[in-house]
């Protein structure tokens, strides 16, 4: 079926609620004045169970269907990032640096319109535990929702999460089984050397040479050590050393950068090879090195039964979906994934400049789209006796 009737006819009221959201963005787990805005929208549509303070200011409220059955979990993030907007749109952010330069807006109306919807109908058989997630952006609110017992707490069984896709037009959708967005870890180094004057590096330990071999040899992990049809990614982005002279070796440099693996042997291998090989570059110079290493999100890993089913309901929804390709970017969604079987799909946000760009602008003739698919999941899985 294409989009629902009774959520198109809302399309405007969304739209109002989307720009009203951009305008007032959040950062991280201070998510106080959106999950505000949320719960008075789920009051409206006269859900009566509603939990807030879920990891902070998460929200989940439950729709109970016309019997008894499974239970199934729909997940939005609604955090902001740490950016200026720069869309030049009537309702860019107010919030001098912050924007919703990735969408979560739009997410999270797209999920009020499906509980909307399944609210109203109830043309189901079983629960909706509609999930509205803080700090996607880094902060690990999927973890922390997991953490604070979410899933057993309401019984989810299955679970899906949703993203918009720039460029990808509107009404068609892109979703992969297995392994589709990245590990995202990270790492800092701190190389130590013995410092002196410019003039006389005999007499010191350069930690400016050691860095920049390390730099170059951090590259070999990727070129050397991992499969080379495996995907992986070993980035420095940030060299710093402890002088501003410029006839001063420094005592100190520290580095730091990204790692991106789709499995958890590269993940092994990238974290082994890094303090490895920093170890091994400072010793050679005369100097030592200390290795942070931070995971981060894991690999998010579709379910195929799941995957094939929402594949399924986006044709029916839009009519194209597509093989998305792997994703070297990370989705804390992969902690829900880890609890339980479900699948993530990205939905077309139509011609746009990229996501975490500073003139990225969410589609709002995207929300209907996006609400019918969240509906059919239901509908579809749980139909009504």
């Amino acid at each position: 079926m294409p989009v629902i009737n009774s959520i198109a006819a809302d399309a405007e009221q969304m739209k109002t609620w989307r720009r009203h959201l951009h305008a007032h963005p959040e950062l991280l787990f201070d998510c106080v004045k959106t999950a505000a805005f949320v719960v008075e929208r789920l009051r409206e549509f006269g859900i009566s169970e509603i939990h807030e303070g879920i990891a902070q200011t998460g929200v989940v409220a439950i729709i109970d269907g016309r019997a008894p059955g499974r239970t199934i979990g729909l997940r939005a993030d609604m955090d902001a990032l740490p950016m200026n907007d720069l869309s030049g749109a009537d309702h860019a952010s107010t919030v001098p640096g912050m924007s919703h330069a990735c969408g979560h807006d739009g997410h999270t109306v797209m999920l009020l319109g499906a509980a909307k919807y399944l609210a109203e109908t109830r043309n189901f058989d079983g629960s909706v535990v509609v999930i509205f997630q803080p700090a996607e952006e880094g902060g690990g609110g999927g973890r922390e929702m997991c953490e604070d017992g979410m899933m057993d707490r309401w019984n989810i069984q299955e679970v899906y999460g949703m993203h918009n896709m720039p460029n990808l037009p509107i009404g068609h959708f892109a979703i992969r089984s297995g392994p589709f967005f990245a590990a995202t870890d990270q790492f800092d180094i701190h190389l130590e050397g013995k410092g002196g004057h410019a003039a006389r590096p005999q007499e010191t330990v350069d930690t400016t040479v050691m860095a920049a071999q390390l730099v170059l040899s951090l590259q070999t992990i990727v070129s050397r050590n991992a499969d080379p049809v495996s995907q992986i990614v070993v980035s420095v982005t940030s060299f710093e050393t402890s002088s501003t002279a410029f006839n001063v070796i420094p005592q100190k440099v520290h580095i730091k950068g990204t790692v991106r693996t789709q499995s958890n042997d590269n993940r092994d291998l990238a974290e082994r090879r890094i303090k490895d090989i920093a170890a091994a570059t400072a010793a050679m110079f005369g100097g030592t090195a200390e290795v942070d290493y931070h995971r981060g999100y894991p690999v998010m890993v579709n379910s195929e039964e799941q995957t094939e089913f929402a594949r399924d309901v986006a044709r029916n929804v839009g009519g194209n979906v597509i093989e998305a390709p792997l994703v070297m970017g990370g989705e804390d969604f992969a902690f829900m994934l880890e609890e339980r079987p479900g699948a993530y799909i990205l939905v077309g946000n139509g011609p746009s400049a990229q996501v975490h760009h500073p003139e990225y602008n969410f589609n709002d003739e995207a929300i209907p789209v996006g609400c019918s698919w969240w509906a059919e999941i239901v509908e579809r899985r749980m139909p009504a006796a």
